[in-house]
């Protein structure tokens, strides 16, 4: 377990990824309930975080920068601008700033804040709800090792967190956040395969479902290329290297960096927007 933190972490934003960071936090032990306060205008938000989570909430953003040296900008990015507005007045260089609001920029963000303000930008993705996540993150002209430190661990609560440049993390939204969806589009394919061949559905499917978990496992816990891995599991005339074949002859592999790319230039597209 890792060390309790030494800070009061508060949410601008009290919705689903602000709960499953908040409670990756409480889970490893990194923070206590007491140590955390969100916001957030919407009733329900607020009570599904206090159930959730155990701590406190408030409609009041003011709240949530007089209580905590850590700031996580959770809002939609349609509501950055309103919400950075209203908390200029009250953030200093004794807060740091973390924003999980896809596509705002680094400059944009410290350009509405107070000079020398200590900014972080993270992309994270879904499974991050169920402590699985993948997560990159950037450090603002003011951030320092310390800020990037604290931000990696926080981050480590829900998943893989890793630092990367900004200019990465347009190619961070086009395949960790939205691999997440590629996934399960091979998942159910995967176990419509099944399916036909002549599986229950639900065997199909927990057995996809375990079967692409697994292979991801051996990635990350090995260290070896997927490529050598893939070769580990292809026999010689063996069942898989005629799969293989098949998923070659559709394109499987160029249709999938595809969607990388095409991602990425939507990120772009809507960062500066």
């Amino acid at each position: 377990m890792k060390k309790r933190l030494d800070a009061r972490v508060g949410f601008l934003g009290a919705g689903r990824m602000a709960t499953a960071l908040a409670r990756g936090l409480v889970a490893r032990g990194l923070l206590q309930p007491e140590q955390i306060l969100a916001s957030d205008p919407i009733e329900a938000a607020r009570a599904a975080f206090a159930e959730t989570i155990g701590a406190r909430t408030t409609p009041a953003n003011s709240e949530v920068i007089e209580f905590a040296s850590v700031i996580v900008l959770a809002v939609k990015p349609a509501q950055v601008a309103e919400v950075l507005g209203e908390i200029h007045p009250l953030v200093g260089t004794d807060h740091l700033l973390i924003s999980i609001a896809a596509g705002v920029s680094l400059n944009r963000l410290e350009s509405a804040l107070a000079p020398g303000v200590r900014v972080i930008r993270a992309m994270p993705n879904t499974p991050a709800l169920v402590g699985a996540g993948a997560l990159a993150y950037a450090l603002g002209r003011h951030a320092t090792t310390a800020d990037g430190a604290l931000a990696r661990d926080c981050f480590s609560a829900v998943g893989l967190a890793l630092e990367v440049k900004e200019s990465h993390l347009d190619a961070v939204t086009g395949l960790s956040g939205s691999g997440p969806a590629y996934g399960y589009l091979m998942l159910e394919a995967l176990s419509d395969g099944g399916v036909a061949a002549g599986l229950p559905r639900d065997v199909a499917t927990q057995l996809a479902a375990q079967t692409l978990m697994g292979a991801a496992r051996m990635v990350l816990e090995t260290g070896q290329h997927p490529g050598v891995l893939k070769d580990m599991v292809t026999s010689p005339g063996g069942t898989t290297i005629d799969g293989l074949h098949e998923l070659e002859k559709a394109g499987v592999r160029g249709a999938l960096m595809n969607a990388v790319r095409v991602a990425t230039q939507k990120s772009k597209q809507l960062g500066q927007s």
